[in-house]
Order: structure tokens, then sequence, then C-alpha cells
């Protein structure tokens, strides 16, 4: 092509875009689509034609095929000119300006207006290749957003969908499927998503997996029981209570002339310290207990072969004491015992609370319970549910009634507690007591607004390995040892019990620090997860009830906000209130709506 000069006319090409030269000076001025002007230096454009061009809207030229061009010229160098007349059987800056669109392709020529190189035959049977296999990428990538937006999706999409569940379950932060349907990338929005195109079931419940909890009980060898001495018990009259769905019962009550036999499942006689057992109970520290089941931290063959009455006789590790007459465990017996276990419901156990032994069990109890009240603890009764998913689906929401029962196995077990942590203070062995310090200001009310208003200033309690009290049970030294089953520390305290008991060296206090460090962590997140659990399971049942009335009392107010706490489904909820109200004013209310993803229950006060 004649290396014409730039005039004023000519048809150029400026960053692969026509333009159209308006004006020649130190610079050229061009003219772009769309009628903006620029000015640019002469290298910055290339000539296609050099006119007369009078608007850019002249370049209009047929669309036609160029692989005959490129079969006639195959390797051969050429120019825009000679490429137009071949194409086009002209050369115009219609034919210069759509010849070239045809060259920029990259498909048949590669260049520059002046130097056009025909490509080869691999070349261009690749990018054909390539372009095919894009476009049809294209064409999946469109139909599969179409049919996650009319929920018919295949077995192929949910695979396709394992991106937005790892964004659900906060193990990403990206996910191009919900940026091309216009969701935020979050794990609330995923959960959303994948609810909303029928991926999930309404009911998934994502959060033990967000939390990175385990999903599966461990697949460990359960070893048998050791050959040793135990201390035959069976002539004592023990009971397991519990729950009527629990199926790991780890602890069981005796009366034996005055003194009180806490019998607790005896499971450091299978896991030792530092065995593959004890470091997967370590990794997962508790039993994971969700409406939907229970996951737990041991194999379920050692609750088979420890739980208290699933075996008859029982192995457990037996802790007999007696009280003083300031209502203090005393005289602390620890004892591998065998024992013969009647398992009871705490609503079965309730109908026996006045015949023998409960009823001087419960004496006892008594006496204990207001010793720990004169020493400062604090009992906040607020509403508690508990929560259960059937087989068939149904959710199940049961308020737990203050039964005599439930508070009697609970004293015996905190005087158990005791004992424990002031025996290992005596014989100076480590363990993890349980410790919680004292709020700023302590204050017992029948008040359910001020009993709100004062857990809420409660720190939690935590493992240490140093002994100090635990404000909220009113003890000056407390360990948690009566569900090795079911919480790793516990395991712990029994570990180093037995190492005493038979001659060997407990641990270390580092060695146990280690472990409180490790399981704390675990634990934290066992207990969120259980809590956002049951919030999930909370929400659902009201989404079923979605015409659902009661009542809920007023527990705080802020502004012409109020939060409510509804006493038959545990359940707490902000509610616009600008009327006058009064803490503790019972409010009628009616449910407005629903997110489960979001784990928020909206209401409306009924007049």
């Amino acid at each position: 092509m004649p290396d014409y000069p730039t005039v004023v006319g000519c048809l150029v090409l400026y960053k692969q875009s026509a333009a159209l030269v308006t004006a020649v000076s130190d610079k050229i001025e061009i003219q772009l689509a769309g009628g903006k002007h620029k000015r640019v230096r002469a290298k910055d454009i290339a000539l296609l034609h050099p006119g007369p061009l009078n608007d850019l809207s002249e370049l209009r030229q047929p669309d036609v095929d160029i692989k005959e061009a490129w079969e006639l010229l195959g390797e051969e160098m050429s120019d825009v000119k000679e490429l137009a007349e071949l194409i086009y059987g002209e050369y115009t800056p219609a034919s210069a300006w759509a010849t070239w669109a045809k060259v920029a392709e990259g498909l048949y020529f590669e260049g520059d207006p002046q130097r056009i190189q025909g490509r080869t035959r691999s070349e261009i049977d690749a990018d054909i290749a390539e372009r095919e296999a894009k476009a049809a990428a294209e064409r999946d990538w469109n139909d599969l957003l179409e049919r996650l937006r009319s929920r018919n999706l295949t077995q192929q999409d949910n695979q396709r969908l394992a991106e937005v569940e790892q964004l659900a379950f906060g193990q990403t932060e990206y996910s191009r499927i919900l940026a091309a349907l216009a969701y935020p990338e979050n794990p609330v929005s995923a959960h959303r998503m994948l609810v909303s195109v029928g991926h999930w079931p309404d009911s998934y419940n994502p959060h033990p997996r967000r939390l990175s909890l385990p999903q599966e009980d461990p697949r460990l060898e359960c070893p048998g029981l050791p050959q040793e001495a135990r201390v035959d018990l069976t002539h004592l009259e023990s009971f397991a209570i519990d729950d009527e769905q629990s199926n790991d019962p780890d602890d069981a009550i005796s009366l034996e002339e005055g003194r009180i036999w806490v019998h607790v499942a005896d499971v450091a006689a299978l896991v030792p310290p530092d065995s593959a057992l004890d470091l997967e109970a370590r990794a997962r520290a508790a039993n994971l207990y969700l409406p939907e089941g229970i996951t737990y931290m041991l194999p379920p063959a050692a609750t088979a072969a420890l739980g208290l009455g699933l075996t008859d006789p029982s192995p457990a590790l037996s802790f007999g004491f007696r009280l003083s007459e300031d209502a203090r465990p005393v005289d602390l017996q620890i004892l591998p015992s065998w024992i013969r276990v009647t398992r009871k419901s705490y609503a079965e156990a309730e109908r026996l609370m006045e015949m023998r032994p409960f009823l001087e069990l419960k004496r006892l109890a008594d006496l204990y319970r207001m010793r720990r009240i004169g020493d400062g603890a604090i009992e906040l009764a607020l509403p508690e549910v508990n929560i259960r998913v059937s087989e068939s689906g149904e959710i199940l929401i049961r308020p737990l009634q203050p039964l005599a029962s439930r508070a009697l196995i609970t004293e015996l077990m905190l005087m158990t507690g005791e004992a424990v942590a002031r025996y290992a203070l005596e014989q100076g062995i480590a363990i993890p007591f349980a410790t919680q310090p004292a709020p700023e200001n302590p204050q017992q009310s029948d008040d359910m607004a001020a009993r709100y208003a004062f857990r809420r200033q409660m720190k939690p309690s935590k493992a240490n390995i140093q002994q100090a009290p635990h404000a909220g049970l009113g003890l000056a030294a407390y360990a948690r040892a009566t569900s090795p089953l079911r919480r790793y520390l516990d395991l712990v305290v029994h570990q180093q019990l037995r190492a005493l008991l038979n001659g060997g060296t407990p641990m270390s206090e580092a060695a146990i620090a280690e472990r409180i460090a490790s399981a704390e962590l675990a634990a934290a997140r066992v207990r969120r997860a259980e809590r956002l659990s049951n919030l999930h399971w909370k929400l659902l049942y009201l989404k079923q009830k979605h015409k659902w009335k009661g009542f809920g009392a007023v527990v705080e107010i802020q502004d012409q906000r109020v939060t409510v706490l509804i006493p038959e489904l545990a359940l707490e909820a902000r509610i616009r209130y600008p009327g006058a109200v009064d803490l503790n004013q019972e409010l009628k209310l009616a449910l407005r709506e629903v997110d489960v993803p979001d784990q928020v229950a909206r209401f409306r006060v009924l007049s």
C-alpha cells in the first residue's frame, strides 16, 4: 500500500478503533465514533485509507468470510489495500475498515495495516478449537445460570455448586456463581442462594460445618476394658437420671448410710493420655449436641462399653463423700468400681422425690445449695427449652420445667466437682479447674428483666491450671469431673486421678495447660455451633408456624426499640415499639417474618 501522507479526510486506526482525520498541525486531530475528538501524534495512528471520508457512519460493508482470501494468499505478506481488493473487489474506506476488522479477529491473519501475514493452518485449527471450546463453555455457563434461576438443577449442577457451598461454610470468600446471580459474596447469602435454587433443603443446618466441626463420629478402634481390681458396689441402688432422649449416661447416684456416691463412667480406663482416642477427643473437645442428632468426641463403642446402665454391671469411677455440718463435701473416696444401674428420666425421677433414697438426697442437696447461695452463688432462672428434630423431620420444642429431680442432679454433680478440686489441691496434682470471675454488681432478683441484664454482665467460665473461685457457682474451688464421655477436660481430670490411684505419675502442669488451651478453643466452637443450631431450628419452627402468636416479656428498652424474651421458645427478639412500655411488661406478639439464613425472626405487637 502506498505511503500516503496523513491528510484531512483520511481513515486511520487509533487503538484498534476507526478514526477520521479532521485537522493536521503539530499534532493530528481525529474524530472517533460518537463524535469525540482527540489530538494525537502521528506515531499513535496507522493509515487505513487516504480518503476522502466525510463521516465514520459511511464505514458500512457487508460481512464476508475471509477464509477464501487466506487460501489464495497462504502465508504471503500483504497489506490492507491488497487484502481489501481481494476480498471486496475494491479499496474504499469502508472496505479497508471491514478488512482490518477481519484481520483484527486474529484467526486467519495477523500483523499491522502495512504488514499483514497469513497464519499457518495448524495455528488456525488450534484457534478454532479453542474458540469453539470457549463458546461451548460460555453456553454451558449461561445454561447453568438459567437452570439456577428456574430451580431446574441437574446432578452435574449439584457438583458445580460446591464452590457456593465452600463460601456458605466460610472456607472461601469468592464465588463466580454468586456474583453472576447478583448475590453478595458472604456465607449468609451463599446459604440463602443454595436454599432458593433448591440445592439445599430449607432445613439444612450449615453452622457446624461453618465452624469446621466434624460431621461424623470418630472411626477408631476402642480397646477392651483392662483387667484390674474394682470394688463391687453392685449392692447399692444406683440411678442414672437424664433427659428422655439421652443415650450417653455417664453419671449415676447412690446413698449409703449418709454417704453420697456419684458414679461416673470410667473413661480414663480405656483412654490413657496421648493415645489415639485421647488425641481425637482433645481435638473435638466435647460431644456436639444438635437438635438433629449428636456427634460424639469418642467412638460410639466407648459409650456402649462405658455408659452407666448400658452394661450390667457397669464399670465406673465412683466418688463417695459426706456433707459436713456446714454442707461441704468431705471424706472423699475414689474407687474404680462395678455398679448396677437403673436408668430414669427426670420426669420419672420426679415422681420418686418423696421416696428413699431421693428424699434424703434432696435434703442434702438443699443444704448444699443454700450454702452455695450464702457464698455468693448466682441463680439466673431464665427460660430454657429442649429442641429436637424427629426422624420424620418434625421440630419439637419443649420448655424445660424447673423439676426438683433436675435440681438434685445438678447439686450432686457440683458437690463432686468441689470435692475433686479440693482433693487435687491436697494431693498436689494439676487438673483443669473451672473458674469464673465475679460480676461487678452481684445481685439476686426474681425480676426477669433484671436477671436478663445481670446475665449479660456475667463473664464466661473457663478452664484454668490455677485454682480460682467460680463466682457463679459460689465455690472457691471447682472442677468438672462428671462427664468424661461428653467433655474432654473432664476426661483429663479422670486421667490425673487414675494416675494417682494406680501409683503412676500424673501429668505436669505444662501438659495440663497445653490440653486446656487446645480443648478450650475447640469447645468454644462446639458451644457456638450448638447455640446457632438451636436458633436455626427455632426459626424453622416459626417459619412452619407462620401464623404464630404468643407472648414476650420486655427485658430491655432502648429508644423506640424493645428486647422481648419469649418464654415458650427461649428466644430473644428486637421489636420496634414507639409506645410507652415498662420492663417485665408482657406484650402479645405475632410473627411477621423469618429469615433463616440471617438468623432473624421479626415480630409485631398486637393491640
